[in-house]
């Protein structure tokens, strides 16, 4: 089985130059062989039942005017890739309610995971509140599934 330990981010990320007094800020790490782009590719490619959250999210969220994007890719995404190199990778955007960042960094064999969220006004606070037991959920099977193909020796999924 894999272990997934919750953890501080490391201090190289690129992401601690956008954290500010009172963000959120999670971090998970797993042993990992894995390239940041490779274990991105593989923690995004949700299973069912979260794709279900994000759908069920984009209908309830969509009458307050905020992302529901669907594309995985480019300057529409609803999680664009904001910085890129060989030991990090992060994605994500900035709303009206929050501003919201995954790094997902290599370091000592490991992959860690971890969000970033500024909060820009009440909704953001709110939003953050409802969606944090399934950001953890998420997260957390993102990280195992991270693990686990590392440990099979499975490669990132194929993009089509």
């Amino acid at each position: 089985m894999s272990s997934i330990s919750k953890t501080a981010l490391p201090a190289q990320s690129a992401l601690w130059r956008m954290v500010q007094p009172g963000d959120f800020i999670d971090g998970y790490a797993a042993k990992s062989d894995l390239t940041p782009a490779e274990a991105l590719q593989i923690g995004l490619s949700l299973p069912g039942w979260a794709k279900s959250l994000m759908a069920l999210r984009n209908r309830i969220v969509a009458p307050l005017g905020l992302k529901t994007e669907v594309s995985d890719a480019g300057s529409g995404a609803l999680f664009p890739i904001t910085h890129q190199d060989d030991t990090e990778v992060i994605l994500g955007a900035d709303d009206r309610h929050l501003n919201f960042r995954i790094a997902i960094l290599r370091q000592a064999g490991q992959i860690h995971m971890a969000t970033w969220v500024h909060r820009n006004n009440l909704l953001g606070r709110i939003y953050l509140a409802v969606v944090m037991p399934f950001h953890v959920l998420i997260v957390r099977n993102s990280m195992h599934r991270i693990a686990r193909a590392t440990a099979s020796g499975a490669t990132a999924p194929r993009r089509t």
